[in-house]
């Protein structure tokens, strides 16, 4: 097989290859991590202006939106045991509960059921919508949706938490909102908070 020739690091371009890495910074600074891209319009404004492919720009917004998923990942590890919880909320005729946390030695994860009834909703031709459910409980804490499975009438939801959640949880707020896909784009406005007291 032949081997594709290696191709120096041209120095002259560091200062601005830095210059990138600032500005892709102050980015996630500014955006509050809210991954949104610039219009179809902006991106072809800005090839014309500044003779840019608009695929190329395309590609490169859509690369900067998925910041979150180039993270690097903890994996539970060391089962320690479960913590009770038995919290729940009422929105939009769905029961949110969360009745456990498992405890690992580098990190928590919160299992979130929810629950609706489906003879209602078979009548009005409601289906569970497979959406995005992101959990948020405080700067302190990376919160990532692992999983989720269910049938009529009963869906889970797993999160992974870093750093373990705290043997004691009472004062946590665990506010979960949904979107319409995984990239954390065009919120349904639906929130639930789930106060542990």
């Amino acid at each position: 097989m032949k081997q594709e020739p290696i191709v120096e690091y041209d120095e002259n371009l560091f200062s601005i290859d830095e210059q990138i890495c600032i500005l892709l910074k102050q980015r996630i600074d500014i955006s509050t991590n809210n991954p949104s891209s610039p219009s179809d319009d902006i991106i072809s404004n800005w090839a014309l202006k500044y003779d840019l492919y608009e695929d190329y720009l395309t590609a490169i917004f859509g690369t900067i939106k998925m910041a979150d998923f180039f993270k690097t990942r903890v994996e539970p590890k060391g089962f320690k045991g479960h913590l009770p919880v038995l919290k729940s909320a009422e929105v939009a005729e769905r029961f949110y509960s969360i009745t456990y946390i498992r405890q690992y030695e580098n990190a928590s994860v919160v299992h979130l059921n929810v629950d609706w009834n489906a003879e209602d909703y078979s009548a009005t031709g409601f289906h569970h919508n497979h959406s995005s459910l992101e959990l948020y409980i405080s700067e302190e804490y990376d919160c990532r949706a692992t999983g989720a499975g269910g049938s009529e009438g009963r869906f889970s939801h797993d999160f992974v938490v870093s750093p373990p959640l705290p043997a004691d949880t009472s004062g946590l707020k665990f506010v979960f909102k949904e979107y319409e896909s995984l990239m954390k784009e065009n919120p349904t406005g639906l929130v639930v908070i789930i106060d542990l007291e």
